[in-house]
């Protein structure tokens, strides 16, 4: 069971790369792949834990004094206490983080917070909104993670450009910027969070180390984009008329659309100042602004009532909004690569791939051009298991220098695992939903995008080395 648990977590992450073609919801896929490996966790553990002699388990034996139990119990306790519930423990704070983001997003988001970023970004001017949407894709996925920044533009994106073959091209342009924005703050995406949760990188050392990089990443593509995609002085048609919705929204008085929009944002843009004042998890920063809105909101409602069917935009109702499915997907995935993590599958593979690759930098440039095709949440989590943190002392070598908490090895990860994503469309959970939002084909943006992301993510690449 030892080799043939890899196997099966490549074949699910294969199938997860397919979702299209076989017709599986990746979120099943990820978490029956989870389910099984644990399967063979719990019922070939002895051979395994014990007979490979795997060091962790017999650290625990040794710990907790239960070597006169019989082995098949040692084995059991171990994979239990020591190993599924710690585990779970550390993917539920991931999974918090990113459930109350979702939700505060959609709050902000159905209360006309996001539509006034429409009224900044009108121009008719091709070239001029090109590097409005750009910007703002960039600067937005930093504070509110890549994949609500770029669903948020979308939405802001048909408001301005009805026309849909440009509208394909501006939405293109927000893979990479979302990607490239979500690369440079430990909540811009769901790996910088989990490098940041996990004390492989610290939140100003990622702003300070990586900003630069992920924003040649995004200038390359942006500039070539600028003479390529427009001529000079082409102008958009009149955009359509105000929807039924944003008719809605204008009944919510503004001073409350503004609260609504500051709480939101600050309860994203606060969590690392937050995490660093009271040392508790990420989460709880989130989780105390949905809270905050909660009241907030409810109270509104109650002097409001001349607003018919308000009970939809309370947050009772807009917890069905929270995309589940995604939540289960990471979930699975998560916890997968957990179960390889304790059987020492990937210490074994780190192993082999460091005497393959004996440089760090070129191991993260590696992964991110693998994460172009592969998740790049499972990517990292097994890295992260791969390659422990290396505690900082003056005795160790210029190798693992690279792996201590800041080291070279993390930060670079971090650029490169999120902006690898843009190469190809279906890389990067932003790329898949812009995919099904504007209906771009992998065609359509493997000819004309995804060189220009190319260029971007060894551009970046480039700088930070020099930088570094």
């Amino acid at each position: 069971m030892y080799y043939v648990m890899p196997v099966v977590f490549l074949l699910g992450i294969v199938a997860i790369a397919l979702e299209d073609f076989i017709k599986i919801n990746k979120s099943a896929t990820a978490l029956f792949m989870c389910v099984v490996l644990w399967l063979m966790l719990m019922f070939d553990g002895q051979r395994i834990l014990v007979e490979r002699h795997n060091p962790l388990f017999y650290q625990f034996v040794r710990q907790t004094g239960i070597s006169d139990l019989p082995v098949k119990e040692q084995v059991n306790t171990y994979l239990t206490e020591s190993a599924f519930v710690p585990h779970l423990g550390d993917v539920a704070e991931t999974l918090f983080f990113v459930m109350c983001s979702m939700l505060i997003v959609s709050i902000v988001d159905k209360h006309g917070g996001f539509a006034a970023v429409a009224t900044y970004l009108k121009t008719s001017d091709k070239r001029r909104l090109l590097w409005y949407i750009g910007l703002s894709s960039f600067f937005f996925s930093a504070l509110l993670d890549n994949l609500a920044a770029a669903i948020v533009l979308i939405a802001v994106l048909r408001k301005l450009v009805p026309d849909r073959t440009d509208r394909m091209k501006y939405a293109s342009i927000i893979v990479i910027a979302a990607n490239a924005g979500g690369s440079w703050s430990p909540i811009g995406d769901v790996t910088t969070l989990l490098l940041w949760t996990g004390g492989n990188i610290s939140a100003w050392h990622q702003i300070s180390h990586v900003f630069l990089p992920a924003f040649v990443n995004l200038l390359v593509p942006l500039t070539i984009a600028h003479f390529w995609l427009f001529k000079k002085g082409k102008t958009l048609r009149v955009p359509s008329t105000l929807t039924k919705e944003d008719e809605y929204v204008r009944l919510i008085p503004m001073k409350s659309r503004v609260i609504i929009f500051l709480i939101g944002f600050l309860s994203l843009a606060l969590v690392p100042v937050f995490q660093m004042l009271t040392h508790l998890p990420a989460f709880m920063c989130v989780l105390l602004g949905l809270v905050f809105l909660w009241i907030y909101t409810d109270s509104m409602y109650g002097d409001i009532n001349y607003i018919e069917d308000s009970d939809k935009l309370r947050i009772s109702k807009l917890f069905q909004t929270v995309d589940l499915p995604t939540i289960f997907f990471f979930l699975g995935i998560l916890m997968s690569v957990a179960a390889l993590q304790t059987g020492g599958q990937l210490s074994m593979f780190a192993d082999a791939l460091s005497s393959t690759f004996n440089q760090p930098y070129l191991i993260s440039f590696l992964i991110g051009a693998v994460s172009s095709v592969v998740d790049n949440v499972a990517l990292v989590a097994a890295t992260m298991g791969m390659y422990p943190v290396v505690e900082a002392s003056a005795v160790i070598t210029p190798y693992l220098q690279a792996f201590v908490a800041d080291g070279g090895f993390w930060t670079f990860l971090a650029y490169c695992a999120v902006t690898g994503g843009s190469i190809f469309i279906i890389g990067s959970a932003t790329g898949v939903t812009v995919m099904g939002l504007e209906k771009i084909s992998f065609g359509y943006y493997f000819k004309r995008f995804t060189p220009l992301a190319l260029l971007g993510y060894i551009a970046g690449a480039a700088v930070f080395i020099l930088l570094g």
